[in-house]
């Protein structure tokens, strides 16, 4: 979010501004513009990590090729996508702002706003969320001393998948102060929508940014307003990433901390029925993902050399690796649980990657091969993907990707 002339936020309940500390992800932004709403996340991340991953020179090499030499991305060109891979059901992601939608072997644009990010699907694939950023003026005190700003403010909004439909459903911007006087706004980020499709997970410090960190919130999509879930935090480190299990029983968020001068998030699990939280990892795990049949998590693994894509099992047990390349993040789960799709640096752009994964019988899980979803796109690293399609139909004979196989002896 951009605050002119000077950056500078009513006192909190926990001290401090936590938005220069609170978000360790997403782990790609650092690549993408420092104006506006996710400027935030990379100041963040560099506070917690001490290291801000993904800047490599122009002609680094990040498992997705090396950048041709006097290439730059074009914002305005379609994804390069990959002809030789037919994508099942439909992927959405993020390129200069805009929301694609890839199916088989195409890709096309779903918004030309430039200001959109963080797509996810409703259950039933009608929908789909996310967060939209708009520019106002505004007028707050700092210091007893009532100053304008330029504000760039979420807006939780909506669109059918032919394009149709769009909607706001909540927006961060509010007037408070006496009669009004005074407007600022509230964070939104992370949308996901319950199994039901009755309401959504966010991280939020809505709806008074004066007396809450970012934290894991519900928006009744009836109602239309915020419902802290009052879990436990670190003020002024919050929670983020929040994923709903499968059947809708639990989330999985993560929980910010710190150890030492370095960051230290954790996976988190919240049962939505009794309302207590447990820890799913250890420090180092963040952007949880479940797998359509609620087996495995998939999740970004934070180390001093970067991040990468792994799958843990239904207890938080690292199980895979995925990735050992630390510049890959934002992993998303087929629509029948056999492959990953995640996002990857290379050089100085991001693209898809496609890994195709097996399952042993002893449940590890091990990768067939990874291909590349698209080349040299430049897509936005803020925005991890998502992944929508049809429960797919009870199989005769096992599938030979994630198909049990015997482990070795």
């Amino acid at each position: 979010m951009t605050r002119r002339p000077q950056d500078t936020r009513p006192a909190r309940r926990s001290g401090g501004d936590p938005y220069g500390v609170g978000r360790a992800a997403p782990f790609l932004a650092p690549l993408l513009s420092m104006a506006g709403l996710l400027a935030i996340a990379v100041v963040t991340l560099f506070a917690l990590t001490g290291r801000v991953p993904f800047l490599g020179s122009p002609t680094a090499s990040g498992g997705g090729g090396t950048v041709p030499a006097g290439r730059t991305p074009s914002p305005s060109a379609p994804p390069d996508v990959n002809p030789a891979i037919q994508v099942q059901g439909s992927l959405v992601y993020v390129k200069a702002g805009n929301l694609w939608i890839q199916s088989g072997n195409a890709a096309r644009q779903l918004t030309n706003t430039g200001r959109d990010s963080q797509p996810t699907w409703s259950p039933d694939g009608s929908w789909v969320y996310f967060i939209e950023t708009r520019e106002t003026d505004g007028r707050f005190p700092a210091e007893g001393i009532l100053k304008r700003y330029d504000l760039n403010y979420p807006v939780l909004a909506r669109i059918h998948p032919d394009g149709t439909g769009r909607e706001a459903v909540l927006s961060g911007l509010y007037k408070t102060g006496p009669g009004g006087a005074y407007t600022w706004f509230w964070f939104i980020l992370d949308p996901a929508v319950s199994p039901d499709g009755t309401r959504l997970a966010v991280v939020s410090d809505g709806p008074d940014p004066s007396k809450s960190d970012v934290v894991l919130q519900f928006v009744d999509l009836k109602t239309k307003r915020l419902v802290s879930a009052r879990l436990p935090e670190n003020p002024p480190l919050g929670h983020q990433d929040p994923a709903w299990r499968p059947d809708g029983t639990s989330i999985l968020y993560v929980k910010n901390a710190r150890s030492g001068a370095a960051g230290a998030p954790a996976i988190w699990s919240y049962d939505a029925t009794t309302k207590k939280t447990t820890p799913f990892t250890s420090a180092g795990y963040t952007t949880p993902a479940w797998s359509p049949d609620g087996r495995y998590v998939a999740a970004v693994r934070t180390t001093s050399l970067g991040t990468d894509v792994v799958v843990l099992d239904a207890n938080g047990a690292e199980v895979s690796r995925v990735t050992t390349d630390g510049r890959s993040s934002g992993p998303t789960w087929s629509p029948d649980g056999q492959q990953l799709a995640f996002l990857q640096l290379s050089g100085v752009t991001v693209d898809l990657q496609l890994a195709t994964l097996q399952r042993a019988a002893n449940g590890d899980v091990s990768v067939v091969k990874t291909d590349p979803l698209t080349t040299f796109s430049g897509l936005d690293g803020n925005s991890r993907p998502a992944w929508w399609g049809p429960a797919p139909a009870p199989a005769a004979s096992p599938s030979p990707a994630l198909a049990a196989t015997p482990s070795p002896s």
